[in-house]
């Protein structure tokens, strides 16, 4: 979608103006990805419009391949204006216009399967699966089991606005259950599915991933791999079955807050990058957070990710100085010295 952020605090209803921007959640993750020298692919619909126009045209500027996005003629591209305060807060607004959208069109019949299974990585957002009956049947080809198919990444993104019935957290939990990697976040798990009791008990309840990750706010986030993880997920040559299950905690770091708008997308685009290059989870945890960093000091939905260089130094850091790191806006572009950091 093309999101408009606004000019100054206060209700939508007493905000001047808007600075137009690009919004989304697989959009978002592409963007990132690319900007951070992976080779992504984003697949979509947007409308024949000057809206369409500038999501092409923008995305494609990330560096991410934009040519399987389709353009429909009679359907618009989708808005959505929303308040400065951060989503958690009382004074937190948003306001879709996306009913009818050319990306609430998708379908099977619209989407080639091929093209979307090319990747090694396939991400799905539980948002797309909430647009329409075509979009959420589309989600389920995707998801299915069959020959070929990608490692799926899915984030849970529970949104209840957007359903239509009481139906939609089952069908997230479904869909989440024919993924390898799930990022859920603790608070959207207890409200969608009612769990209580931690990432453990988040576990019990989808213990089909290969990988699941846990986010828990301010707290960290914690990650488990099982046994049936697909051996893509691992370094070849990927080590036995039995010796597969494990499981990661890594703490968030302190960061001063601009907007938490993207941060989550963040998040799952600097786990999957480190899941390309097979590092360790408590590694793969610690790239997501250091992205989420990046989002979270900027006021957009998108911030382009610390150098792979300056991700990897402080990914290195011991305990101890990844517990006292503290990051603001433009902490990407201060690059540290590598002395700076002290290794375990």
């Amino acid at each position: 979608m093309v999101t408009f952020l606004p000019s100054r605090p206060g209700r939508l209803a007493e905000v001047p103006s808007f600075e137009r921007g690009i919004g989304g959640a697989e959009s978002n993750v592409a963007c990132v990805l690319a900007a951070a020298g992976h080779s992504v692919r984003w697949v979509s619909r947007v409308g024949a419009d000057g809206f369409g126009d500038h999501l092409v045209e923008t995305i494609g500027g990330y560096g991410v391949d934009v040519s399987a996005v389709g353009r429909d003629a009679s359907r618009p591209t989708g808005v959505y204006f929303r308040t400065a305060q951060d989503r958690a807060s009382d004074g937190h607004e948003v306001a879709y216009y996306r009913a009818g959208s050319a990306a609430s069109a998708m379908s099977v019949a619209n989407v080639d399967p091929s093209v979307v299974r090319a990747g090694r990585v396939l991400h799905l957002s539980g948002i797309t699966a909430a647009l329409s009956a075509g979009c959420l049947e589309l989600l389920r080809e995707l998801t299915a089991p069959g020959e070929g198919r990608p490692l799926i990444s899915f984030d849970v993104n529970h949104r209840a606005g957007l359903w239509r019935d009481d139906d939609g957290p089952w069908v997230l939990l479904e869909l989440a259950r024919g993924a390898d990697i799930v990022f859920v976040g603790e608070d959207e798990a207890e409200e969608a599915w009612g769990v209580t009791g931690g990432p453990a008990a988040i576990r019990a309840v989808l213990p089909e991933p290969g990988v699941l990750v846990v986010k828990q706010g301010g707290k960290g986030a914690t990650a488990f791999v099982t046994p049936s993880a697909p051996p893509a997920l691992f370094a070849p040559p990927a080590p036995h079955p039995r010796h597969r299950s494990a499981s990661a905690f890594v703490p968030a770091l302190a960061v001063d807050v601009v907007a938490t708008t993207g941060a989550g997308d963040a998040f799952a685009a600097g786990f999957l990058s480190a899941t390309l290059r097979h590092l360790p989870l408590r590694d793969r945890l610690r790239y997501g957070h250091l992205w989420a960093a990046a989002a979270l000091t900027v006021p957009g939905d998108l911030a382009a990710p610390p150098s792979r260089a300056h991700a990897d130094r402080l990914v290195a850091a011991g305990d101890d100085t990844w517990g006292t790191l503290r990051l603001g806006p433009g902490w990407t572009q201060a690059d540290p010295a590598p002395e700076e950091v002290r290794t375990p």
